[in-house]
């Protein structure tokens, strides 16, 4: 029982951080039908930027309040970098391609994914002490364990629950009701709701489409560059091609959930880091992808618009 108990707390923690990557898929599918296939890559790009904080403002000596500050200084920066870059590959890349045909901007997608991986790749290859001199631009970069490593249910317990488990599930849950908050009760939120459900009554009523748009990948960038930061204090490695792999993990959390849907991404990144620690433990890591994947094609067979998503007619 202790066993099932640990890989839930894994489980659930793991599956926070996806859920938080997902929302940003989600998001801009809801919007524009559109999968931002780069959604991934910012996110990785926001985690050598925090790891490059890290070691500029050597914040694995600070303690106590100037520790504090300082992380909420980086949560912030890289949240902001993030939305910034989101936005400006928006701006070039998918705004002119809004009327061209759904293939146009998928492929262009794959492109600044391919684009950005090789940025986070130079990056890697920095002569920084803290990428180890930058002799090695594709090896994994060690993240500095900045959480003290104290099991908060006692040194005798069976079970481990660490600050930074507790962190990651906290931060994750409160950054996801804010972001319910906004979408639900605010006018931008309503707006985004208005456009995604019909652009162009939308626009009849007088709604600013393209800035809601924006919008929409500023917000979905901030929470990549959030997710970066609690990813990298949580797994304490970054990798040039990390964001490809947690990528593909959280359009698929988004697809089961049912994409477009804000509870329905979390729903799915729950989900999917249960199923993932319940298949390590009790199955075998080799087997992880194969049964993972299974289990989620026979959720697909049955709910083909996901858990929480709706069948609606195709638009034409």
């Amino acid at each position: 029982m202790d066993t099932l108990v640990q890989q839930l707390i894994i489980g659930l923690t793991n599956g926070m951080v996806f859920a938080l990557i997902a929302l940003g898929y989600t998001m801009v599918y809801g919007i524009l039908e559109f999968i931002n296939f780069a959604h991934g890559d910012v996110f990785m790009l926001a985690s050598f930027l925090a790891l490059t904080l890290v070691g500029a403002l050597g914040l694995q000596q600070q303690t106590g309040m100037v520790f504090a500050l300082e992380l909420l200084g980086i949560i912030l920066t890289c949240a902001a970098f993030a939305a910034s870059l989101n936005w400006t590959i928006d701006r070039l890349v998918y705004k002119p391609l809004r009327k061209a045909p759904k293939l146009a901007p998928l492929v262009s997608a794959i492109g600044v994914s391919f684009i950005l991986q090789n940025i986070g790749l130079f990056w890697g290859g920095m002569p920084l002490k803290v990428f180890g001199g930058g002799n090695q631009a594709a090896a994994p970069k060690a993240f500095p364990d900045l959480l003290p490593a104290t099991n908060l249910l006692g040194p005798n317990s069976h079970l481990t629950l660490l600050p930074k488990d507790v962190l990651v599930i906290g931060a994750s849950l409160t950054v996801m009701a804010a972001l319910y908050g906004l979408v639900r009760f605010t006018k931008l939120g309503k707006a985004m709701r208005a456009t995604a459900q019909d652009p162009t009554a939308a626009r009849l009523m007088g709604i600013d489409v393209d800035f809601v748009v924006g919008a929409t990948f500023v917000i979905g960038g901030c929470l990549a560059g959030f997710a970066a930061v609690i990813y990298s204090l949580y797994i304490n490695t970054v990798h040039y091609q990390m964001g490809y792999q947690n990528g593909l993990y959280a359009f698929t959390a988004a697809v089961v959930g049912g994409i477009g849907n804000i509870p329905g991404a979390v729903l799915g990144g729950l989900l999917l880091g249960l199923l993932r620690a319940l298949s390590d433990q009790f199955i075998g890591a080799q087997w992880q992808p194969a049964v993972l994947f299974g289990v989620l094609i026979v959720i697909l067979v049955f709910r083909p618009a996901g858990l929480l998503g709706s069948t609606a007619r195709e638009k034409v």
